[in-house]
């Protein structure tokens, strides 16, 4: 038999350093486990994000690739050349481009007027339904990214004024701010620009810059 003097038990102390040693092990491991999920969370945030700016760019290449010299009437009465944008012009960015698909055989063509604006640091696109319009004629929008600081777009004229430097740099010295008709001259139809680059400064991801150059039309 084991005389109860030999059945010793913990004291107060051990007791209480065995859960402090307990506490503190379920603290780091409640903590490497909360970063774990904080980090997997961000990249999966981070994923979509970068997921949602490239199709909404494809849109826009897509847009700009496509882009006919098909000038239009607007709701005014007014002939506005194929492509326009820019500080000066109501809509950052507006193209009549090709390529718009009839799944519905509707009674339309496959040309589209297309914008493109930032408002309330969002990125919106609208078109309209014919190209030339009448002034019932209303525009259908889509919000397409939110979270968008800056949306500028710049305008080469002519590709024989492109210029690169030595480190392979364009000098945009010679682009222009904005693509838009001269008003002293009414009967002039502006021709669309050799190239067109747009840049957007999404919140948290800086900035988003391509270059495209129009087809030769």
């Amino acid at each position: 038999m084991v005389s109860e003097r030999g059945i010793r038990g913990f004291t107060l102390i051990e007791v209480l350093v065995a859960m402090a040693i307990t506490a503190v092990v379920a603290m780091v491991s409640y903590s490497a486990l909360s970063a774990a999920l904080s980090s997997a969370e961000r990249l999966r945030a981070s994923t979509e994000r970068a997921q949602e700016i490239g199709q909404v760019m494809a849109i826009l290449s897509r847009d700009i690739r496509q882009v006919a010299n098909r000038p239009v009437i607007d709701e005014f009465g007014q002939r506005m050349p194929a492509v326009m944008g820019g500080e000066l012009a109501r809509d950052m960015l507006t193209v009549t481009r090709a390529g718009w698909h009839n799944s519905t055989a509707a009674p339309r063509g496959t040309l589209q007027r297309v914008h493109w604006w930032i408002q309330d640091e969002t990125l919106w696109r609208g078109y309209f339904p014919v190209l030339d319009r009448t002034p019932g004629t209303e525009r259908i929008e889509t919000a397409m990214l939110g979270g968008v600081e800056r949306f500028e777009v710049r305008f080469l004229p002519s590709l024989a004024r492109l210029e690169v430097n030595r480190d392979d740099v364009i000098d945009r010295r010679n682009w222009e701010d904005s693509w838009v008709a001269d008003l002293s001259q009414p009967n002039q139809l502006l021709s669309p620009p050799a190239a067109v680059e747009v840049t957007l400064e999404v919140s948290g991801l800086g900035e988003v810059t391509r270059l495209y150059v129009l087809p030769a039309i």
